[in-house]
């Protein structure tokens, strides 16, 4: 089935390698025990590649290590999403894109949560199959669209989403694949389906990170992969507040998105010409 999948649809594979890499070691930051099979066999060799550029042979890593941060970065939005849950004024959830995440089937969620995931029909049919033994812990509603499509409004809340009750939304793994304007037109119709007050996180890059020869060998790899990152911001705290959130921008290696495995020193905020990662989160204005 991984053959009806897309450049930025397989990309979903290699995530879904990530966490099985991560399930089996013995200081896993997370269990997911669907990882390996949603990742078959396309998956570790998508890692491989990654593995390739993040730890070369016969030369010293600079490029950041993957692993260590895709692992940080499911760790991280498992905790934002499970306290947004415990609010009992929080009844729903939304993955967009939800790609083969499983946190619909490997966490506990309050009976009261609906928990859609979005994404496009290829990757949700593939996750669909791959999942058709195992039974979701949450009042699960999977929606078929592209949010940039033109009317995936519409199509959410005939799925069951309510614009006016609150609601929480993970925007994982998409905005550095989005060019500038489609991140501000997604971020506008996010905002404008959400109900003050309600939840926001999401995973940027900064601009120097698309640049920086340093990370050119990882960048190469989802190039020629056909899936480029073609955006980032300096500035996350203000992209979202120009689109009515307040958030706080977080670092992998932060007292609040370490773990013990950040391997990297996180420089100051007022360093420039650095890579740098934000893990947004924050409430719609």
């Amino acid at each position: 089935m991984t053959e009806k999948l897309d450049a930025v649809e397989r990309t979903a594979l290699l995530t879904a390698a990530l966490r099985a890499a991560e399930t089996a070691r013995e200081d896993r930051l997370y269990d997911d025990p669907y990882a390996a099979r949603l990742a078959g066999e396309g998956g570790p060799d998508l890692l491989r590649a990654v593995r390739a550029a993040t730890f070369p042979k016969d030369a010293d890593r600079t490029v950041p290590s993957t692993p260590d941060y895709n692992a940080i970065r499911t760790r991280f939005f498992d905790d934002f999403l499970q306290e947004a849950a415990e609010d009992p004024a929080m009844n729903q959830i939304v993955l967009a894109p939800a790609g083969l995440d499983s946190r619909a089937y490997r966490l506990d969620w309050p009976s009261r949560i609906r928990y859609f995931e979005v994404d496009r029909p290829a990757i949700l049919a593939y996750k669909e199959e791959l999942l058709r033994d195992v039974r979701p812990r949450v009042d699960h509603r999977s929606i078929a669209l592209d949010l940039t499509s033109p009317d995936w409004e519409s199509e959410l809340t005939a799925a069951g989403y309510d614009p006016e009750r609150p609601s929480t939304w993970l925007l994982e793994g998409l905005l550095y694949y989005l060019p500038d304007d489609d991140t501000r037109r997604v971020l506008d119709r996010v905002a404008a389906i959400m109900k003050p007050g309600s939840r926001i996180a999401a995973d940027v890059v900064n601009a120097a990170s698309l640049t920086l020869p340093d990370m050119r060998d990882l960048l190469d790899v989802f190039a020629d992969w056909g899936c480029p990152w073609v955006s980032g911001t300096d500035e996350p705290e203000a992209l979202f507040a120009a689109h009515g959130f307040t958030v706080e921008a977080t670092q992998p290696g932060e007292p609040a998105a370490d773990y013990g495995r950040w391997p990297d020193p996180v420089p100051d905020r007022s360093v420039t010409a650095v890579r740098r990662v934000f893990f947004v989160h924050g409430r719609r204005s």
